[in-house]
């Protein structure tokens, strides 16, 4: 499998989650994700995968600055609709890696491990995503504006010959090396990007 190499160079989000343990799938139940993971569970990289990822990494290392974070007792909050502009997309890559889960999630053993009602949105908030703590009740908001990495000017050319079907295999190479440009120049710039309240 083929891919841009600076995924590679992207920090992990390392959790312990209590179900996987519990179960015997990761020792001591600690896993890792790497915004690879994250890219194949979404099917690819662009500008608002690459925020979430962010958004959880710098939230959850503010949230847990001392500890590993839990997965699995993590409360996520949006002020959008889930069906307004990107917030699904956002929230199915935070699901991914908190497992917090509107109603659809896991119901639980014995009334523990339960990952449902971890995630709401249309909430009262004024950031992209709001992380809380359910043991300490410990929040962070994080804000994220990837407006100051501009797309370069020849990709929104690029990108209308490829809708309207004229675009040559090499302007199609070209396009998606331009798209991987700028969602690596926003992991590259964290602090322009990601604001945390």
């Amino acid at each position: 499998m083929n891919y841009p190499s600076f995924f590679d160079a992207i920090p992990t989000i390392e959790l312990q989650d209590s179900l996987s343990g519990f179960l015997g799938t990761f020792e001591k139940g600690i896993m890792e994700f790497s915004y690879l993971d994250v890219v194949k569970s979404a099917g690819h990289s662009c500008p608002t995968v690459a925020g979430a990822y962010l958004c959880t990494l710098e939230g959850l290392k503010a949230l847990y600055p001392d500890e590993i974070a839990q997965r699995g007792a993590i409360k996520v909050e949006f002020a959008q609709n889930q069906t307004e502009g990107v917030a699904g997309v956002i929230g199915a890559v935070i699901s991914n890696i908190t497992g917090a889960t509107t109603d659809y999630g896991f119901q639980g053993i014995g009334g523990n491990f339960d990952r449902r009602d971890l995630m709401f949105f249309n909430q009262d908030i004024d950031s992209s995503v709001k992380f809380s703590r359910v043991d300490t009740g410990a929040t962070v908001s994080v804000s994220y504006n990837p407006h100051s990495i501009p797309a370069r000017p020849e990709m929104q050319p690029l990108m209308q010959k490829i809708m309207q079907g004229v675009a040559t295999p090499e302007e199609k190479k070209r396009f998606g090396e331009l798209w991987q440009e700028r969602v690596e120049a926003i992991f590259a710039n964290v602090d322009e990007v990601i604001t945390l309240i």
